[in-house]
Formats: structure tokens, C-alpha cells, sequence
């Protein structure tokens, strides 16, 4: 997975054309590192499933 499909698939989070995206245990560090340089870090939420994926989903106000 590279840059720009990732950035692609969180701006879809961002707009409303995702409601989430399953991120697998390979693709989590790829992720995870476009995800944390991105202003809106803190609009996105990671819940952890058993096995080592994750779950993504964008929130309207910012998490803590």
C-alpha cells in the first residue's frame, strides 16, 4: 500500500465516503506512519481487533 492510497482512503474517511476501513496486521505500520504526519490525526479513531488489525474511523471532533 503507498502514500497516495492511503491518503486517499483517509480523505474518504474525512468526507463521509467511508463510515470506516479495516486496516490488516501488514498494512498497519504503512498506515500508521501517513496517518500521524496528517493535521487531522486527532479526527481519527483506531480500534483494535483481535489478531493485529485495526479498524479506522473519522470523528468530528477531535479524540483527547
Amino acid at each position: 500500500m503507498d502514500k497516495q492510497t492511503i491518503n486517499e482512503i483517509l480523505d474518504k474517511l474525512k468526507v463521509g465516503e467511508l463510515h470506516e476501513y479495516h486496516v490488516t496486521k501488514e498494512q498497519f505500520l504503512p498506515f500508521r506512519d501517513i496517518l500521524v504526519t496528517r493535521e487531522d490525526f486527532k479526527h481519527f479513531r483506531g480500534i483494535a481487533q483481535q489478531g493485529g488489525s485495526v479498524i479506522y474511523r473519522y470523528l468530528q471532533e477531535p479524540r483527547s
